[in-house]
């Protein structure tokens, strides 16, 4: 948020506090008074509960009290001192503010409610097709699998020949012993992060990463926490294409957007089009 938006949102807080004010009834028991404004007790009731001690709720309404009396004595110091001309050039800026985040809240929920959010496998390709640059890789990206076992584990020679070979016999039966393994992840079919790799087991570093971005690789590791295989299957390199399955969030997103400014556009155009029919709205020439 800007400096003039977070401006705008104090102003407006303030003010529809300080108007909230003065349209409590006097028959309520006040708390406080700041010249012609008052803070009553049932302004402050929600801020403590059963469960908060007397110190602690004692100290919080005193801390209220004070915040609030701080920012009456600013808004009145602001009505007398700023000039006539800046005093309705920023309740202008605040009726906007709150326009538009009506609008925005409106127009929200109309979009929730009428948007389809499926999108399909031909309109994902042809946004990817179209936007080739836009979806250039900025990481490395690995299809990789790894075994963190204990070194002097009794299978490790079988273990190390499936993990090898890796086929779908080898599969099932380093799934079903994965019990006897610190961690692991044998799901090398998608692209992730290379630096998740990084991050996840100890042993690699930005030394060895260079192992890690080697195509059919197979590197062999061990630290005081055991023994690691791991195989990269493949590799995306920085700046080349991402593939469509990684950038698949984003694609959606794209797609979504635009659906969401079509349907704004033809929304504005609909409801000026039925305000004229029905006579809700005129120009005079």
């Amino acid at each position: 948020m800007t400096i003039r938006n977070l401006i705008l949102a104090f102003l407006f807080a303030v003010i529809i506090v300080s108007c909230d004010f003065f349209r409590k009834s006097n028959d309520e028991d006040v708390v406080a008074r700041v010249n012609d404004t008052y803070l009553y007790k049932s302004e402050i009731e929600n801020l403590i509960s059963e469960t908060t001690s007397k110190e602690d709720s004692a100290l919080r309404v005193n801390n209220y009290i004070n915040h609030w009396a701080t920012q009456q004595l600013l808004m009145d110091g602001a009505r007398l001192n700023l000039s006539q001309e800046k005093q309705e050039e920023f309740n202008q800026l605040v009726e906007q503010y709150k326009n538009d985040l009506f609008i925005k809240a409106y127009l929200e929920a109309l979009v929730k409610r009428s948007i389809d959010t499926t999108v399909t496998e031909q309109e994902a390709q042809d946004v990817y097709e179209r936007n080739q640059e836009t979806f250039k890789l900025n990481e490395e990206l690995i299809k990789f699998r790894y075994i963190n076992v204990n070194e002097n584990i009794a299978n490790l020679d079988d273990i190390e020949k499936q993990f090898k070979r890796f086929n779908d016999e080898d599969k099932k039966v380093l799934d079903s012993i994965a019990i006897q393994f610190k961690s692991y992840s044998l799901n090398d079919s998608i692209w992730i992060r290379a630096n998740q790799a990084l991050l996840k087991i100890p042993v690699l570093n930005p030394e060895n990463k260079k192992e890690l971005l080697k195509k059919s690789n197979f590197i062999q590791l061990k630290d005081s926490l055991g023994l690691y295989l791991m195989h990269t299957n493949d590799v995306l390199l920085r700046n080349e294409n991402a593939p469509i399955e990684f950038v698949m969030p984003t694609i959606k997103q794209i797609v979504i957007n635009k659906r969401k400014l079509e349907f704004i556009k033809e929304l504005e155009k609909d409801i000026t089009k039925d305000a004229i029919k029905n006579k809700q709205f005129e120009i005079f020439n």
